[in-house]
């Protein structure tokens, strides 16, 4: 008996229901209802990914889930969403030594028949913070459709939980200096999607973040565009950090802040610009406008909410005939200007970008927490609005 109670002693952590594929993914996604010699079945993606090729020719099931799947854009966006996850989740396989049976990570991309090509691990504490997938074909003819992804690049945002916890809150302190380029995370994380396209070219190559992560692809993409490779995008909360200007509840206030925010901003870059030390911002603005990558922010998380307030502010001064003013500023941070001014090198704002689509959570977040989770983005109920800036 002694011997028993021992072993319950050492038994494993529990585990998270949220790393359960079954429990907290987009099951609604794997599934679909099919008709066999009268007989109506509801199979799930990668259980039926091993049946029978008669079957196959039978239900026609890979070709009606693969169109279902990438034709429509809330169920791409889904999909990347719950790629982000697998990468937390591989790291928390890592901390908790679950291999083979026990993995909980690899439900999260078969579910949607990818195979994980590659893991991305920092060089600084060996922890898993990105993977590159790879979408896998059911057979030597499949064709799945065009705006189906071959290879996804996705990075996971900090962990509170572990051993990486403390590398991935310095690099978050490193977004907000500015910094995360400097990083040997951000390096690795570059040379990943300059090999994918580099092996496999840019054709419906995918990068996708989340929180950190977001900022790690966000400035991946960036710097892609810039070299005009415009890969598909899908950046979740991502940090937008400046004044919390989208937290006053006052609209005629929060107008009349951003409105005066962007003179003083614009001014500044003007009087930089008489002393010949205009920044890099206009041409890099120019070079990534017709890069659209799409955002999805939550009003209720601090850490993204300001992509709200910074592209409608620039419409509205559109709108009013100030857009020559806002075209300037939006290009600018404040903070980066003053250092310029007292003869201080600052790096570019990587936050700041002059397209996107930008989709909304219009629902109401209970906490901080579930308006930053990465879970509310594969919700079948999201209540959302999706609008596109262009910069021009």
């Amino acid at each position: 008996m002694a011997s028993e109670t021992a072993i319950v002693k050492v038994s494993e952590s529990p585990i998270s229901e949220r790393e359960n594929f079954d429990l907290s993914g987009p099951v609604y996604l794997t599934t679909v209802d099919c008709s066999v010699d009268g007989d109506r079945y509801q199979l799930r993606y990668d259980i039926a990914l091993s049946l029978s090729s008669s079957l196959w020719e039978r239900v026609g099931y890979s070709k009606v889930i693969s169109i279902a799947l990438w034709t429509n854009p809330c169920h791409r966006r889904s999909v990347a969403a719950s790629l982000v996850q697998a990468v937390y989740i591989l790291e928390r396989d890592r901390q908790e030594k679950r291999e083979g049976d026990q993995a909980l990570a690899p439900l999260w991309w078969k579910a949607f028949n990818f195979e994980l090509y590659r893991q991305l691990i920092d060089d600084a504490d060996s922890c898993i913070f990105g993977a590159i997938y790879k979408l896998s074909s059911t057979s030597p003819d499949d064709r799945h459709p065009a705006q189906a992804p071959r290879y996804i690049v996705a990075f996971r945002g900090t962990i509170t939980k572990g051993d990486a916890f403390m590398r991935d809150l310095e690099l978050d302190i490193h977004i907000i200096r500015n910094g995360l380029h400097q990083t040997s995370r951000f390096e690795i994380a570059i040379q990943a999607v300059r090999h994918v396209v580099a092996t496999f070219g840019s054709h419906n190559i995918w990068i996708a973040g989340h929180s950190l992560g977001a900022a790690m692809a966000l400035l991946a993409g960036k710097n892609m565009a810039k070299c005009g490779v415009l890969l598909d995008a899908f950046l979740f909360n991502s940090p937008f950090f400046s004044a919390p200007i989208e937290r006053i509840k006052d609209k005629k206030v929060k107008h009349g802040l951003r409105f005066a925010g962007s003179v003083i901003t614009a001014g500044l870059a003007l009087a930089m610009k008489s002393k010949n030390q205009a920044n890099r911002s206009g041409g890099t603005f120019d070079s990534l406008a017709a890069w659209l990558p799409q955002l999805f922010v939550n009003p209720g998380d601090h850490i993204c909410a300001e992509y709200v307030g910074y592209f409608e502010h620039r419409k509205r001064m559109e709108d009013m005939g100030a857009g020559e003013i806002e075209r300037l500023a939006t290009q600018h941070s404040i903070g980066g200007l003053v250092l310029n001014a007292f003869g201080k090198q600052s790096e570019e704002a990587p936050h700041l970008i002059p397209s996107a689509h930008v989709t909304v959570n219009k629902a109401a977040a209970r906490d901080f927490k579930e308006a930053h989770g990465i879970h509310q983005w594969w919700r079948s109920d999201l209540q959302f609005e999706t609008k596109t800036y262009t910069f021009s």
